[in-house]
């Protein structure tokens, strides 16, 4: 008679464990894909940005050539970076509820470590230019470069803020599902509780 009643209990807890790694998985396997598509328009900004600053480059004169010439290696090393990001992202395979939320946290202090030094390119950019007016020598060299550092540091600083919003919203999802389990004491000692 116990091995009957049993069997329904743990038929549904089974039920509710599976359907939670389903759901954890769907929730990892989204922000993998978010965070692939993020890296693959940084990357095509990137290559834009080189096509165009090289051909540029090559036409304008004065600042605006050394404008052009640093947007070209400036996306040069952002396009390496977003290439590699998106070529070392693996599919992870089922995630405890831990480690999801160990990755998602660490995507997420990961966009704002970035925007965090994208407000320093922008400061940089402004050092150099800046210091272009004082320079005698490469004065327009300085002008070139720090705007061009300032516009790339701020578009950077635009996708990382994007990047993290989506992050941190989709982030919530994990906060609903936790919510949903409970450690309590009772009468008779810890209990784990699961809101169907």
């Amino acid at each position: 008679m116990k091995l009957i009643i049993i069997s329904p209990i743990f038929l549904l807890l089974t039920t509710v464990v599976f359907g939670q790694q389903a759901a954890l998985n769907t929730f990892n396997e989204q922000r993998v894909k978010t965070s692939n598509t993020g890296l693959k328009v940084l990357g095509a900004w990137s290559a834009a940005n080189i096509i165009y600053g090289a051909i540029a480059a090559q036409n304008a004169e004065g600042s605006s050539k050394y404008f052009h010439e640093m947007n070209a290696i400036f996306n040069g090393v952002t396009l390496g970076i977003s290439a590699l990001g998106y070529f070392t992202t693996k599919k992870e395979g089922a995630l405890s509820l831990a480690e999801s939320i160990k990755k998602q946290h660490g995507v997420e202090k990961l966009f704002l470590f970035n925007a965090g030094l994208d407000l320093a390119y922008i400061a940089g950019g402004a050092y150099i230019q800046e210091k272009g007016k004082t320079s005698e020598k490469n004065s327009l060299r300085y002008n070139g470069y720090g705007r061009s550092i300032m516009i790339q540091g701020g578009a950077l600083f635009l996708f990382d803020g994007i990047m993290y919003a989506v992050h941190n919203k989709h982030g919530k999802k994990l906060d609903e599902m936790t919510s949903k389990i409970s450690l309590g004491t009772t009468a008779n000692g810890i209990g784990l509780v699961v809101k169907l």
